[in-house]
């Protein structure tokens, strides 16, 4: 699946207040194939609601939300499930599954998902568990694993499968300094095969060693999205 214009097209997105808690303000925002765009938003719930909004999980009172192209509200689920296989996640509240061991929990977006062969997907996973400090892929339940190899585990799974849009909460109080650099060449990869990333920060320290890569500044407050200057 491919897009010639924006892979990202909100458009007086109006979110639905009684069913999202959002602030009902209109949003607008457009990310082509390989920017990135570093979002400062102390509130990390408010982050995790916008990336929900990006990814067609909000309803909208008015205004449209369109990846590749396509209106998330068009859509049938088998549609959908195709469309959010294309977007890799890092998110704060984790999303873990204890039933299952963590490599389990980091193939699983993938293989519900796509269609790609199950050797296929546990290859690309066991390379990016290695590009991010594991031997492998960590076989214990998330409830048994660290805060840090959790952070390492989420990154895995956010960057599996070649994704076309990373939606990435900021996880810099637990992912490992040894780590770092992984992600930040997971991001720059991802962007060189035409991804766009949108990165929520709490603060500027966060990605200060990224800075001159980034394109798009932007801050997330109750009041709404706003532009900021000096990248």
């Amino acid at each position: 699946m491919a897009t010639t214009g924006p892979l990202l097209d909100l458009r007086a997105a109006l979110p639905s207040f009684d069913e999202s808690g959002m602030a009902p303000v209109p949003i607008d925002l457009r990310l082509m194939p390989g920017d990135c765009a570093v979002i400062e938003c102390r509130d990390t719930r408010r982050a995790t609601l916008f990336a929900d909004l990006c990814s067609g999980m909000v309803s909208l009172a008015s205004g449209s939300v369109r990846f590749m192209g396509l209106d998330w509200t068009e859509l049938g689920d088998r549609q959908l499930n195709a469309l959010r296989g294309r977007i890799g996640r890092i998110t704060r509240r984790g999303s873990w599954l204890d039933l299952f061991g963590t490599h389990v929990n980091i193939l699983m977006p993938q293989l519900h998902h796509t269609v790609r062969p199950t050797d296929e997907v546990i290859a690309a996973a066991m390379e990016l568990g290695q590009a991010f400090g594991f031997p492998g892929l960590p076989l214990s339940t998330p409830g048994r694993l660290s805060a840090a190899d959790l952070a390492r585990a989420a990154c895995v799974r956010a960057f599996l499968g070649r994704p076309d849009l990373l939606l990435l909460e900021d996880q810099s109080d637990t992912l490992p300094q040894d780590a770092h650099l992984a992600f930040l060449e997971a991001m720059t990869g991802a962007r060189d095969r035409g991804a766009a990333i949108m990165w929520f920060v709490r603060n500027a320290a966060t990605w200060a060693d990224y800075r001159q890569a980034v394109n798009v500044h932007l801050r997330l407050l109750d009041e709404g999205l706003f532009p900021m200057r000096g990248v």
